[in-house]
C-alpha cells in the first residue's frame, strides 16, 4: 500500500490525477534559487523556454547568458564561472548535453572539481516524434561514470524543484535529468526529499520482489505495483531519484526481504540505474533481478504513451518482468 509517510499525491490513481512537464519544477526550483542567492547563474544552449530556464532570465538577465548552439562552449564557460565563486546552471536537451560536450564536462568540471549543474531536458524515449536522433537514453551511463559527479532523476515536477534547490547548495557537479512531456504529480510539497536518500512509496509486508525505479517512470512502477496487489503479488516501490551517490543502505533494506529486484528507468539497460542498482547487490546483498529499459537499441518515432508501450516501460511490461524475477528465485 501506499507508504503514508511519504505524505503523497491522494490522486496518484485516480484518472484526473494533476500532470506536469518534470522540466517545469526545474524551472521554478532555479528561480527560486536564484532569489536566494545571487551566486546563482544560468546558461543556455539556445533551448530558454524549452528548459523552462527563461523564468530565471526573465527575472535575472544580468545573471543569465545565452551560449547559443554551442554546447561545448556552454559548460566550458560555466565551469570558468564556477572557479569564481559562481553555482552555475546549464540547460539544453540531454542529447546535445551531455551527449555532445561530455569531454568538456569530464576534463573542465568534474577533473576540476566545479560545483557546475548541467540540466538536460528531453531525456528518454518520451520526447516522442523527434526520433531516436534526440532520444537521450544513454546519458545516465555516460554521467555516472564520471568521478565526482552527482546523478538525479526527480520523478515529478514537485521533485524536480526540490533536487534543483538541493543541488544549487550541494557544492559539487551535478546532473539533473527531467522528461519533457506531462507526468502525473506523485509527491507533494510535504514529501520529504534528500539527494541520495531513496523513498520508500509502496510497502507490504512479506514482498515477493522490490521495485527500484526513477524519472517519470516512478509512476508506472506505482501502477503495475497496485494492479499486481489485486492479483495478490505483494511488491515494494522504492523511488530511487539519486543515481549516483545511490542510497546502498536502502537497497539492500528492500532487497533483503524480497530477494528479487526489478529496475526500472527510460534508459538503455546497460550503464544507467539499473546497472548501478547490479553493482551494489553484487557486492553486498546478491539476488536475482531484471531490468525494465531499452534492451540495446536506439529509440524511434511515435507518440510518447506508444514508445513507452512499444519497448515495454509501462506498467503491463514492469508487470511482465515481476513474475519473470518470481519465477527465477522460485
Amino acid at each position: 500500500m501506499i507508504n503514508q509517510a511519504q505524505k503523497l499525491n491522494p490522486k496518484i490513481f485516480e484518472r484526473d490525477c494533476e500532470q506536469e512537464p518534470i522540466r517545469k519544477g526545474f524551472g521554478l526550483g532555479l528561480l527560486e534559487a536564484g532569489e536566494k542567492n545571487e551566486n546563482v547563474v544560468g546558461l543556455c544552449a539556445d533551448l530558454t523556454e524549452s528548459t523552462q530556464m527563461h523564468l530565471f532570465a526573465n527575472k535575472f538577465p544580468k545573471r543569465f547568458i545565452e551560449i547559443g548552439v554551442a554546447e561545448q562552449n556552454l559548460v566550458t564557460v560555466a565551469s570558468g564561472l564556477a572557479h569564481m565563486g559562481k553555482i552555475p546552471f546549464v540547460s539544453s536537451y540531454a542529447m546535445f548535453s551531455p551527449g555532445r560536450n561530455w569531454e568538456q564536462i569530464r576534463t573542465t568540471i568534474t577533473y576540476n572539481n566545479v560545483p557546475v549543474k548541467i540540466v538536460g531536458s528531453h531525456a528518454g524515449v518520451s520526447v516522442g516524434p523527434d526520433g531516436g536522433t534526440h532520444q537521450a537514453i544513454e546519458d545516465i551511463a555516460l554521467m555516472r561514470v564520471l568521478p565526482r559527479m552527482v546523478v538525479v532523476a526527480p520523478c515529478d515536477a514537485i521533485e524536480a524543484r526540490k533536487a534543483t534547490l538541493a543541488l544549487a547548495t550541494n557544492n559539487q557537479p551535478s546532473y539533473l535529468r527531467l522528461a519533457r512531456e506531462k507526468t502525473p504529480v506523485i509527491t507533494t510539497s510535504d514529501s520529504p526529499f534528500e539527494i541520495g536518500k531513496a523513498n520508500l512509496l509502496w510497502e507490504k509486508e512479506k514482498p515477493e520482489v522490490a521495485i527500484i525505479a526513477c524519472g517519470s517512470l516512478v509512476h508506472n512502477a506505482l501502477l503495475a505495483a497496485s494492479e499486481l496487489w489485486h492479483q495478490g503479488t505483494s511488491v515494494l516501490v522504492l523511488n530511487m531519484h539519486t543515481i549516483k551517490p545511490m542510497d546502498e543502505r536502502a537497497l539492500i533494506e528492500v532487497a533483503r526481504p524480497a530477494r528479487a529486484i526489478v529496475t526500472v528507468e527510460e534508459h538503455q539497460m546497460a550503464g544507467g540505474m539499473g546497472s548501478a542498482v547490479a553493482e551494489v547487490l553484487a557486492r553486498n546483498y546478491p539476488v536475482p533481478v531484471e531490468f525494465v529499459g531499452i534492451n540495446d537499441e536506439y529509440g524511434q518515432s511515435g507518440e510518447p504513451d506508444e514508445l513507452i508501450k512499444h519497448f515495454g516501460l509501462d506498467a503491463k511490461g514492469i508487470m511482465e518482468k515481476v513474475r519473470k524475477v518470481i519465477r527465477r528465485k522460485n
